[in-house]
């Protein structure tokens, strides 16, 4: 991960950060790029092994880091978490919900079944719901309170048989713009991030072809690599994005243009 520079290390200083779903994959890699902008992180996430390998790894590069086990798909983890987060940081500036599941990969809206259907809701979109309710009030208090919600540019491009998923994310780009209005009289800015597809640990399952159609018909032909989408949620956690919300922004290399 690139170390910011000088003249940008400031752009976080000071802000507590709650990142969902932080303990791999692009959660962690926003978590760490935070934490390089002179953040104070706290990383949530169901995998209780893998959280206390990536705090330990975030505090063994002088990171002020610290985990949170949470489930999303349950509301009282949910609010025991924002609860805990808080506490620990003294407060929240800024809230990055991660946290989400794919589960309908590869299958056709046919084969897709209820429980699959419900569980990706329930993680993907209630969950996010859930956690910026839980956050709310730290947030306003706050006065410069920034909500991140992690969509994804399938939902703009309607990709097959992937649909639970696709679904859920395009309903987090709307409840991205409702909550914008909703929370905009307590300073509090909403915005989403749909990134492309990613080289982490959760794209693993998509096959090849999937891969190379990405690649192919990107304006920038390449892989997609984390480090390609923590810059626009640094931009969107700082004071550099304070009159900017309910906005999308596609991180994709072009796949899509937004």
């Amino acid at each position: 991960m690139a170390t910011p520079s000088a003249a940008t290390a400031a752009l976080l200083q000071g802000r507590r950060l709650l990142v969902t779903g932080g303990a791999r994959g692009l959660g962690f890699a926003f978590a760490q790029t935070a934490c390089g902008h002179g953040a104070r992180v706290v990383l949530a996430d169901l995998r209780a092994e893998q959280l206390k390998a990536s705090v330990a790894e975030l505090k063994a590069q002088g990171c002020d880091a610290a985990g949170v086990i949470v489930d999303v798909a349950d509301p009282a983890s949910v609010t025991a978490c924002a609860a805990q987060a808080i506490e620990i940081l003294g407060g929240l500036d800024g809230l990055v919900n991660n946290a989400a599941i794919t589960d309908s990969g590869g299958k056709s809206a046919d084969e897709l079944d209820i429980e699959t259907w419900d569980r990706v809701m329930n993680v993907n979109v209630r969950g996010t719901w859930l956690m910026t309710r839980a956050c709310h009030a730290a947030l306003r208090d706050s006065g410069r309170g920034a909500i991140v919600n992690l969509a994804s540019d399938t939902a703009l491009w309607g990709a097959p048989r992937l649909l639970a998923y696709v679904a859920s994310k395009g309903a987090v780009i709307s409840m991205t713009r409702s909550l914008a209005r909703e929370l905009g009289p307590d300073n509090i800015t909403v915005n989403a991030i749909a990134p492309g597809l990613v080289m982490v640990e959760a794209t693993r399952y998509v096959p090849e072809a999937r891969h190379r159609q990405y690649v192919e018909q990107r304006a920038l032909s390449r892989d997609q690599l984390p480090e390609d989408v923590t810059g626009a949620v640094v931009y969107a956690l700082s004071d550099l994005a304070r009159f900017v919300t309910g906005q999308l922004l596609a991180v994709n290399g072009g796949f899509v243009m937004h």
